[in-house]
């Protein structure tokens, strides 16, 4: 029994929220399906999965039994030591079929530290084999890979990267995003579209020396920096053969897009193409346990296992029992319940709604995405696709009206170039009801006129 700490009675929140300004955010008390319940009986529908975390929803009974079993088993054992029962059920479930040849995982704690990890990871490889000189990482603007320094670095969200700029590392470089909306010229076709973003992928491995790039790393669809874009047909096929010229290696960052949100388990496995490592997170555990992971190739692993035979990285939570044990239910659930497939079929009848209800709203000038991760991006003037005033902050306008609501989604602003731009992302649990997507739609739909109209007039005029 804990005598020595004393308890106050608590005038303020003592932690540190997101924001200092205003009241700390209500707390949530508890969680069922798709509805987050918070103080004094108040529900909210959960339509972002936190940010799209939540795959299952919330409560659901056999991943919490899942980790109660653990955690009263084995909770804790250094990997340096030992390794677990539900990290190796969990590795043989995510790459013992060897998808797309990824052969092997490494099991971290989120998305951010499993972005640094495949950077060291990819760094060592060209080390071990003799190419010391691959030191550069080539990404793209408007792309967001973590939060930690590397991980920001290799992101190209210039509002993100500017407070810490001096700590960045300038291994990084940035081409264009593959972004239609707002990339493609009046001109071009889809395919003239993708051919311009190779060459110029092309370019930027000229321009550092082809024998000085060690990886292009990009998410299959990008999530929170510009809202669920999808790339235009064969833009991953390109970038694989620009890669594959060079000897570079393709990281996909699938923290956001993976384990199912699109409607197949690998956002990838819809592009053609497959890469050499891999990043997951938010879908793996479902928000029932931090855990992130990496998924490494054959090609990648045996150069190391050949040469220093280890690699030369590691955090203390590495391959937490009970985070995997966590996470492993998760994907079960998913597989045993035909989850995939539901997210297919709910994601199409998202889509449909939100064309039938906002596609011709003279503020909205895109709905994409694909499978349960749909984003709607704001515009003043359709037809010159005019981004808001920055200063009017409309993405935050729009949260703060959809949750008076009772909804939950995910706006952010920088959607055009990391400072102009509003957009929302909604990333449902996978077990939304049809009922559950019209109440989205709904409240989202209302949502977005309440935040207009709470602008200056001149600002709402298309």
């Amino acid at each position: 029994m804990i005598t020595d700490l004393q308890i106050q009675p608590a005038d303020r929140s003592r932690v540190l929220h997101r924001s200092l300004r205003g009241a700390p955010p209500p707390v949530a008390t508890g969680g069922q399906g798709v509805w987050l319940h918070g103080t004094e009986g108040r529900r909210v529908l959960d339509a972002s999965g936190g940010a799209a975390v939540s795959c299952l929803g919330h409560g659901h009974p056999r991943v919490v039994e899942a980790i109660q079993r653990q955690a009263a088993t084995l909770a804790y054992a250094h990997t340096s030591f030992f390794s677990s029962e539900p990290a190796e059920a969990l590795a043989q479930a995510l790459v013992g079929h060897e998808p797309g040849g990824l052969s092997f995982a490494y099991f971290v704690s989120g998305g951010s530290e499993a972005i640094e990890a495949a950077l060291k990871l990819a760094r060592q490889y060209f080390v071990e084999i003799g190419q010391p000189g691959r030191g550069h990482v080539i990404a793209r603007r408007q792309s967001y890979h973590g939060n930690t320094l590397g991980a920001l670095a290799a992101g190209g969200n210039a509002w993100r990267r500017a407070p810490y700029a001096p700590l960045l590392s300038h291994a990084f470089s940035h081409v264009s995003p593959a972004f239609a909306y707002r990339e493609q010229q009046g001109h071009e076709t889809e395919a003239d579209f993708t051919a311009r973003l190779a060459a110029e992928l092309e370019a930027e491995f000229q321009r550092l020396g082809p024998d000085t790039v060690a990886a292009f790393v990009a998410e299959p669809v990008v999530g929170a920096t510009a809202g669920c874009v999808t790339a235009p047909a064969g833009y991953f096929q390109a970038v694989r053969a620009v890669c594959d010229r060079h000897g570079a290696l393709l990281i996909l960052d699938e923290v956001m897009c993976g384990m199912g949100r699109t409607g197949t388990l690998h956002a990838w496995q819809q592009e053609g193409i497959a890469p050499d490592i891999q990043t997951i997170a938010k879908g793996l555990g479902g928000g029932y346990q931090p855990i992130g992971a990496v998924l490494v190739s054959d090609r990648v692993v045996e150069p190391i296992r050949q040469g220093s035979g280890a690699f030369q990285h590691g955090h203390t939570y590495l391959a937490h029992p009970v985070a995997c044990a966590a996470a492993l239910a998760v994907q079960q659930v998913i597989q045993e319940d035909g989850l995939l497939h539901q997210v297919q079929e709910r994601g199409t009848l998202l889509e449909q709604r939100l064309t039938d209800r906002l596609g011709n709203h003279r503020h909205v000038g895109d709905i994409r995405g694909r499978g349960l991760f749909r984003g709607i991006e704001l515009v003043a003037d359709r037809a010159g696709k005019t981004p808001f005033d920055p200063a009017l902050k409309l993405h935050a306008r729009i949260k703060a009206a959809a949750f008076g609501r009772g909804l939950a989604c995910y706006p952010s602003g920088g959607t055009v170039d990391g400072v102009r731009g509003d957009h929302i992302l909604l990333a449902p649990p996978y077990i939304v009801t049809p009922d559950e997507i019209d109440i989205v739609v709904d409240r989202l739909a209302h949502a977005i006129d309440d935040a207009l109209s709470s602008l200056p007039h001149q600002e709402t005029r298309a």
